[in-house]
């Protein structure tokens, strides 16, 4: 869904942002462009319309900031009115806390709530888990096996089948605790006897947030379980899953917005650190080819000291291969490298999917070639001629088209990040202007 949006949206940008003059003709056809890349990713109609109509008043009839052109003042108000529809954020504090997770069976909760733990477990709190779903049959088994990977202690017994003892118990037990996170259970539709149980749940707890999580494939759908849920215990949060699985992320985003209790994190991913705080202004720019710089400076501070990798030297696009061999180690920590490549501001540049290509076997084995090299060689790629590729493979136990599938590998990266800075469309510069004006 989101590669699918943000290639919509920046094309759309793109036609407007290579016109000489900008006039009505031009925005209604951004606005006829906009509307068909919102309305494909299942966004509601009516908020659409009301979108379009926003952006082209807006465009007509206000004069541009003070040192911004015309087509600048454009791209910015349809930046802030993206923003505006996803709402705002919930709130996430590092603080002590009770969590209470609410949602449908097959929302993906129980994972969400072993990718939360891990969350607040890299910020340096200590968390625990109870287990008060009931229900569904290897609940408890599922969570402590999660729990087990990231070596956060559960509370909760297979046998049991009264949550509301589990979660008094689970209070008690976890009381030095700084997180708690209650995951509850779900059913398969918002059933009477499902809202009772967490109403009561809510109340013995007395939790700081309850938070909802929302199968992203829901689309629109979604608006009505969080007013079920809102109203019966206060929703303040919502966690999106599987955005990178559904066409109807869209939907599901917009629809949450209209409950007014904020998006708090999404999951895009299977493994457990796959979990993202939401951010509006950050979700649109990326979705815009802005990226968003202080995603991937919060993901990098988490995972690495500063020494590990220089986050500077990769903007820049000027890097050796012993850069690239602390880069790649320090993005295989990072999560997808497609994720994070999605954090910095790239514009219009498109990256081949090859660039994206390198599974934890490829780095194991670039590692090793690299192993296999001179200082020489690693600070000056250059160097390396086809005798250098011969030495280099026989001492790394590989054939020379591996060697030389690495340097491609090196040159293709060099390439994508050095044309960050010559882009044409520099949204980057645009970003810094956003930030100004805003």
């Amino acid at each position: 869904m989101l590669d699918s949006l943000s290639s919509s949206l920046k094309d759309a940008l793109k036609k407007i942002a290579g016109k000489t003059v900008v006039d009505r003709a031009a925005v209604e056809e951004l606005v006829r462009s906009l509307q068909r890349a919102l309305l494909q990713a299942d966004v509601n109609v009516k908020l659409v319309m009301q979108l379009s109509q926003s952006i082209k008043t807006r465009a007509l009839e206000e004069e541009p900031p003070k040192g911004m052109n015309v087509r600048e003042h454009v791209l910015r108000i349809v930046y802030q009115e993206l923003v505006g529809l996803m709402g705002g954020a919930g709130k996430v504090e590092l603080v002590p806390q009770t969590i209470l997770m609410a949602g449908l069976q097959g929302s993906g909760k129980t994972t969400t709530t072993a990718k939360l733990a891990r969350y607040f477990q890299r910020k340096g709190l200590k968390v625990g888990l109870v287990c008060a779903d009931t229900f569904r049959p290897g609940a408890y088994k599922q969570l402590a096996t999660l729990a087990g990977k990231i070596n956060v202690p559960i509370f909760g017994d297979p046998d049991e089948t009264d949550a509301l003892k589990i979660v008094r118990e689970g209070i008690k037990y976890f009381a030095g605790a700084q997180v708690v996170i209650i995951d509850t259970q779900g059913r398969h539709a918002l059933e009477d006897e499902l809202i009772e149980e967490i109403v009561n749940i809510n109340e013995i707890a007395r939790p700081e947030h309850r938070w909802l999580v929302i199968d992203a494939a829901l689309g629109q759908q979604a608006s009505e379980q969080a007013r079920r849920f809102n109203e019966a215990i206060g929703i303040d949060g919502v966690l999106i899953t599987k955005m990178d699985g559904t066409a109807k992320g869209g939907g599901a985003l917009s629809a949450v917005s209209e409950t007014k209790s904020g998006i708090v994190f999404i999951g895009a991913g299977e493994t457990i650190d796959d979990l993202e705080r939401f951010e509006p202004d950050g979700f649109i720019s990326r979705l815009l080819g802005m990226g968003d710089l202080k995603a991937l400076a919060e993901k990098a501070e988490e995972v690495m000291a500063d020494e590990e990798m220089d986050v500077n030297a990769m903007l820049r696009g000027k890097f050796t291969l012993r850069d690239m061999y602390k880069q790649l180690e320090a993005v295989n920590k990072m999560g997808p490298l497609k994720q994070v490549m999605s954090m910095l501001p790239l514009g219009g540049l498109q990256i081949p999917d090859d660039a994206y290509d390198v599974t934890s076997t490829k780095m194991d084995r670039y590692k090793v070639i690299m192993d296999s090299m001179t200082n020489v060689e690693l600070e000056d790629p250059q160097v390396i001629s086809g005798s250098h590729v011969q030495r280099i493979s026989r001492g790394a136990g590989v054939s020379p088209d591996d060697v030389r599938e690495l340097l491609k590998y090196y040159r293709t990266m060099q390439k994508a990040l050095k044309g960050m800075r010559g882009s044409k469309f520099s949204m980057q510069r645009m970003m810094k202007r956003f930030g100004k004006m805003q």
